[in-house]
């Protein structure tokens, strides 16, 4: 006959506890804590380098535009809808000539489309055919490098001030 054994044998449950539950979601719930600043502010940085980025994209293109058509061209910067218009002179006429009045390009462009972006002041440059860059209005920080400067803003301290030259050239400085 066999021998009885006084341990009596203990079922093993393979399942979690509610204990272990809750402490594996206190654990993640305070490591996205910590995270989610940090990843916030880096977005925000993401958005301030892609608006920066295309102000002065736009910029070069509207330059390129006057060079190239022979008429003068102007970008409108908005403060308030963070987009801009491109506007130019049309060619006609036998023998070709410039327009009087400017004449939109395409419609608005949203140079920032986070909603986390802005402009400190709506600006508006014009560009002659020879590549001359004139400030129409706007860019009214102190200028000591450039005719025009005016700044984006994520929101906390960081911006970016964009600086153009009398001949068109763009520099982007960041504190």
């Amino acid at each position: 006959m066999p021998r009885k054994s006084h341990c009596p044998t203990v079922a093993r449950n393979a399942g979690t506890t509610l204990v272990e539950l809750v402490v594996v979601v206190a654990i993640a719930s305070v490591l996205l804590a910590i995270s989610v600043p940090g990843f916030q502010s880096t977005l925000k940085s993401v958005h301030l380098s892609s608006a920066t980025t295309a102000v002065t994209g736009a910029i070069q293109s509207a330059r390129f535009k006057a060079i190239v058509s022979g008429c003068q061209y102007n970008i409108a910067f908005s403060q308030a809808n963070t987009a801009y218009q491109i506007a130019g002179q049309t060619l006609s006429g036998t023998p070709p000539s410039c327009a009087a009045t400017f004449t939109n390009v395409g419609s608005a462009i949203p140079w920032s489309t986070s909603g986390d972006v802005s402009l400190n002041v709506s600006t508006t440059l014009q560009f002659s055919p020879n590549g001359i860059v004139t400030l129409s209005s706007g860019g009214s920080l102190p200028c000591t490098t450039g005719i025009a400067c005016f700044q984006l803003s994520n929101g906390s301290t960081t911006t970016s001030t964009i600086i153009v030259s009398g001949v068109g050239n763009v520099t982007v400085t960041s504190p």
